[in-house]
């Protein structure tokens, strides 16, 4: 059963009703629950078929204001490139030594790794453990390159992925209850901007179904499609 915070929320909240992309965060905002900085996500429903390779949506997007957590971030590479992600700020750096701790000890305490081209050979040895977790090197995010140091940066700066789940929703986070409406709102938009480049052209139809934004504690605010496809446009 909700909490009576949650509850009180909800009441704030016409469930029939689709705000603006300002109105639903200033909902959200000021309906927060818990009393630590909630994560505040958003909700893209998309009419794809994750079921048809050139409908799986996916890509990356830098927010403008970032996430407000800093990511822990592994690099794999060797030589030069050690250094050139050392002095970026990545968190972790090594190659075999590395991919042996997380083969034989399951160790796991990074959020994003980026990888050279020519390690991915060795890289390839502990898919089955990064790829269900999301945290396998990709090519198509820019975690499979040899410009390490502008892809620790962008990761440090607030680089998120998207990537649309088996029931055509991609779930994102977009900063924390913290930021305020107004760079809640632009780090929404910069999402949203993304997801519309990423159209398939393949996608028929009206390519954004439903856009909801929550908190991590609190109540959904349905966003009007109208306005996030308008926005989305205009990129």
């Amino acid at each position: 059963m909700a909490g009576k915070k949650y509850r009180e929320a909800a009441k704030q909240i016409d469930p029939e009703k689709r705000y603006s992309l300002e109105e639903a965060l200033r909902l959200v905002v000021a309906n927060k629950v818990a009393k630590f900085d909630e994560t505040v996500e958003m909700a893209v429903r998309l009419n794809v078929d994750p079921r048809q390779a050139d409908q799986n949506v996916r890509g990356t997007v830098v927010l403008p204001n970032g996430t407000g957590k800093v990511a822990r971030v592994l690099v794999l590479a060797k030589g030069e490139k050690e250094r050139e992600a050392r002095e970026a700020g990545a968190d972790y750096v090594g190659s075999d030594d590395l991919i042996k701790r997380i083969q034989e000890e399951n160790w796991l305490e990074f959020d994003r790794v980026i990888a050279t081209p020519d390690v991915m050979g060795a890289v390839g040895r502990i898919g089955k453990i990064l790829g269900p977790r999301g945290l396998m090197p990709n090519p198509r995010v820019g975690t499979v390159t040899f410009d390490v140091a502008k892809a620790v940066a962008e990761v440090k700066a607030g680089k998120v992925d998207y990537r649309v789940d088996k029931a055509g929703v991609i779930h994102a986070r977009i900063g924390k209850v913290s930021f305020g409406e107004a760079k809640l709102v632009q780090n929404a938009r910069a999402l949203l901007e993304a997801i519309v480049r990423s159209k398939p052209s393949t996608a028929k139809g009206n390519y954004v179904k439903s856009v909801t934004v929550s908190s991590t504690m609190g109540p959904g605010v349905k966003v009007d499609t109208g306005e996030a496809r308008t926005v989305a446009a205009a990129a």
